[in-house]
């Protein structure tokens, strides 16, 4: 029987455990968390995404001030914009919403933020400890699948793994997880060949392609965990990059939407108190 996994009820069960820890330091300290998210245009899902954000991190009871650059922003412009809000003591934890528009490239956008207020783990000194086996912020969309396995107690070690995609944000730090837990990981793209011999041979398959259905039924193991993060709007609707019917072959299968989504936002919620914990000089 196949486990479908409630990212929501993760989300709520992390926003309470978070609140609960974010309150006792504040009153210790007497100084609340506070994090700032930055959106440059006016793009429709980063918008949402935004509001999302805000009300899960508000939830647990974290100040978020979102902080909107007009299209035509410069790209000095949108960099002294995160300069300024990396040097606010007030602040504990940065988002840049991506997409970014063409002009303000995200690895232009990096290099002003401080990497001791990196929410999701997307600076290169964060990225560069990952790799290197000794993470500081991870990030959250990869670390929210590696928390759904570990939570389903999915057996990592020695497993034969398979990361469907290459990014810097998922696919390659998704990889790096599973390696520092001793499986052993293939990574793939939409150009592998041959990718449905591949992919049948996975325990555990990790689909972060941008390609709606790439995934079929006939192309998952039997009884493999699969950890879709998939997120792709086609003719109005929310699908993932696994077809829904592959389910039936899963031991365990995160649903798009409702999955891998909500799970982020909870990593993010984790990564926000570790720097604010350390901000403060407060041992986890």
């Amino acid at each position: 029987m196949t486990t479908i996994v409630d990212g929501n009820a993760i989300l709520r069960e992390i926003q309470e455990s978070s609140r609960d820890t974010f309150a006792k330091v504040a009153a210790d300290r007497g100084i609340p968390p506070r994090v700032a998210v930055i959106q440059a245009g006016d793009d429709p899902g980063a918008s949402l995404y935004t509001r999302h954000l805000k009300r899960n991190f508000e939830t647990a009871g974290v100040a978020v001030d979102v902080h909107k650059l007009p299209v035509d922003a410069t790209l000095p412009e949108a960099q002294e914009a995160i300069g300024r809000l990396s040097a606010d003591p007030a602040i504990h934890g940065i988002q840049i919403q991506t997409p970014t528009p063409e002009h303000l490239p995200l690895r232009e956008l990096v290099g002003a933020l401080d990497p001791e207020k990196d929410l999701d783990g997307i600076h290169p000194l964060n990225a560069g400890l990952l790799a290197q086996g000794t993470p500081s912020i991870v990030p959250a969309t990869p670390l929210g699948g590696l928390e759904i396995l570990l939570r389903h107690k999915v057996p990592i070690e020695g497993a034969r793994a398979v990361v469907i995609g290459r990014s810097a944000i998922v696919g390659r730090p998704m990889a790096l997880l599973l390696l520092a837990r001793h499986a052993t990981v293939t990574i793939c793209h939409t150009r592998t060949r041959d990718l449905p011999h591949i992919t049948r041979e996975a325990e555990i398959l990790a689909c972060a392609a941008g390609r709606a259905g790439l995934v079929g039924l006939e192309m998952v193991r039997p009884g493999a965990a699969v950890i879709d993060f998939g997120l792709n709007v086609v003719d109005g609707t929310v699908l993932g990059d696994v077809a829904p019917e592959a389910a039936e072959r899963a031991g365990l299968f995160t649903p798009v939407p409702g999955g891998t989504g909500p799970v982020t936002s909870a990593m993010l919620l984790k990564n926000a108190l570790v720097l604010y914990q350390r901000a403060l000089g407060v041992e986890p």
